[in-house]
């Protein structure tokens, strides 16, 4: 009689687990933050424990079950929590946007810096100032008949090429600008040596240009640590 009562308790606890682990399925989701896919955001299923990261384009699978609660971290990003329904069980995909913390960046006292201006600083100006590269390119292509001689030449082209140069280069003193060398140093832990080449991989990342010239500041934050990690890493390859 009493192995027949355990054997009852056991089948009882065993249907409940089983019954769980039925509805138990991974979810695939993607997470974004002011339209900007973000990978390496911590997803932990604080009811079963079960822990993951975000990966390229802000993808995540993760097993879950109704009622289960989820939540999402990461540096500069508020954390967010999430109680699973039914619905998310069956979309195809679950759809997170979280939200940047508010971040205080290095300020800025123009009149104490004469050399700073509003073209600098990407503050949009009434009338447009064209570069020395902007306005050599201008007059090529302005006439037809320039603009086909020079295009034939190779002179269009070439003068293309500055313009990105000088851009670019724009894009550097905006940089240097906004983050003082103890920031790299110390918060992005890169090596004084390597900040200047740290500077021209982060221009070259498309969604950190994206957010310096819609002046996003604290887009370009969390993004610039993101690089960083990623510039660490091919130091530390490139040291081994």
């Amino acid at each position: 009689m009493k192995n027949n009562f355990t054997f009852l308790i056991l089948l009882f606890w065993t249907s409940i687990f089983v019954g769980q682990t039925l509805n138990e399925r991974t979810i695939q989701g993607r997470i974004s933050v002011e339209s900007n896919f973000i990978d390496g955001v911590n997803i932990r299923n604080e009811t079963t424990r079960q822990a993951t990261t975000s990966r390229i384009e802000g993808y995540f699978n993760i097993p879950a079950k109704e009622g289960d609660i989820i939540a999402f971290s990461a540096v500069n990003l508020e954390t967010l929590t999430k109680v699973i329904t039914k619905a998310d069980l069956s979309n195809k995909e679950l759809k997170i946007e979280m939200t940047l913390k508010s971040i205080v960046l290095k300020n800025i006292t123009i009149n104490s810096h004469p050399e700073i201006t509003s073209e600098k600083l990407g503050i949009p100006s009434a009338t447009k100032h064209f570069t020395p590269a902007e306005r050599k390119l201008q007059t090529a292509t302005k006439g037809s008949l320039d603009g086909i001689l020079n295009g034939i030449s190779g002179r269009t082209a070439m003068l293309k090429k500055e313009v990105q140069v000088e851009r670019k280069e724009k894009l550097l003193e905006k940089i240097e600008y906004l983050f003082e060398e103890e920031f790299y140093i110390q918060k992005l832990k890169i090596p004084k040596d390597y900040i200047k080449g740290f500077q021209h991989y982060c221009i070259e990342d498309q969604a950190f240009v994206n957010s310096m010239k819609t002046k996003n500041k604290t887009m370009s934050e969390f993004l610039i640590i993101k690089l960083a990690e990623r510039y660490n890493q091919i130091i530390s390859d490139e040291n081994k």
